[in-house]
């Protein structure tokens, strides 16, 4: 005779496939207290999207240059991801947790943390029409 067993359904596994503008876990733990919005008290909706997601869309928007339309599917929707990088921006988040991870990655070089040289880009054009007799523009 036949026994039934019950079948189960396997934990879903988080995507293997990540890319390679994404946060390393050891990362995210230095960002996740900025990152984190104090809990919400009144009205409004809870938030349901995982805010790691929407950093690393960021991030992957930031490495490739793409339009918010192209924003690959396995990232938040694009107009929530702009939510928050306009959010962020405005109240200076999204710089100082990139200014944490730039920091982290200078120290782990053995380097000091703030960047101690800067490179400037300069083009000197000759000038044209009226100010011809002048020459170059070494003022740039």
């Amino acid at each position: 005779m036949a026994t039934f067993t019950r079948m189960r359904v396997a934990a879903e596994k988080p995507c293997a496939l990540g890319y390679p503008s994404d946060l390393t876990d050891a990362q995210w733990e230095r960002l996740t207290p900025l990152l984190e919005e104090a809990p919400r008290v009144g009205p409004g909706r809870p938030r349901r999207v995982a805010l790691r997601a929407v950093f690393n869309a960021l991030l992957y928007l930031k490495q490739t240059g793409c339009g918010w339309r192209y924003l690959p599917h396995e990232f938040p929707p694009r107009s929530t991801v702009h939510y928050y990088f306009h959010q962020w921006t405005a109240d200076g988040t999204l710089p100082a947790a990139m200014d944490r991870l730039r920091e982290a990655t200078r120290r782990r070089q053995g380097r000091a943390e703030p960047p101690t040289a800067a490179i400037i880009d300069s083009q000197t054009v000759k000038s044209a029409g009226v100010t011809a007799e002048v020459g170059w523009d070494g003022g740039k």
